[in-house]
């Protein structure tokens, strides 16, 4: 028994030294970022539809669904999901990621809501939903193209 306490409390130790990965960015980011994207959330790429301003590529896990947006030229512009869980947000936003959480952290949490919107300088979040149907957006409202209403991020 106290063996297998040791071995469980090096196999612990040795994951906390571990070197983490950075995260890719994605909001922001150029459409070959979703590859790695897909990678890092364990899902699989399952479709592209094209659209007049933009296009949407989806990529699907066992518990989220998460739908990136990009410009004509290519650029990932918004993100959109839903499932179980919410998906890593520090990987879809990327750099965006630290903008986010100061914004969040000065924001006032209000109880029993179950729908937040944080508005930083360059980035707004979005979630809502309930237990097993969580979702969200995040979107970069200066690189939104010219014509795309917001309802079709979704």
């Amino acid at each position: 028994m106290e063996v297998r306490r040791g071995i469980t409390a090096f196999g612990l130790a040795l994951a906390l030294l571990w070197p983490v990965p950075q995260a890719q960015a994605t909001l922001g980011e150029r459409a070959d970022s979703i590859a790695k994207d897909s990678k890092a959330l364990s899902t699989a790429t399952c479709k592209t539809v094209q659209r007049d301003r933009y296009a949407m590529q989806e990529m699907t896990s066992e518990t989220t669904a998460v739908r990136e947006f990009l410009t004509p030229e290519g650029v990932v512009f918004a993100v959109a999901w839903n499932g179980l869980v919410h998906p890593d947000l520090s990987q879809l936003l990327g750099s965006y990621d630290q903008e986010y959480r100061t914004a969040l952290s000065k924001q006032q949490r209000k109880r029993g809501h179950r729908q937040t919107q944080v508005r930083a300088n360059r980035v707004v979040v979005e979630t809502w939903g309930h237990m097993r149907n969580l979702q969200g957006r995040a979107y970069l409202p200066g690189l939104v193209p010219q014509g795309v209403n917001l309802d079709e991020i979704h």
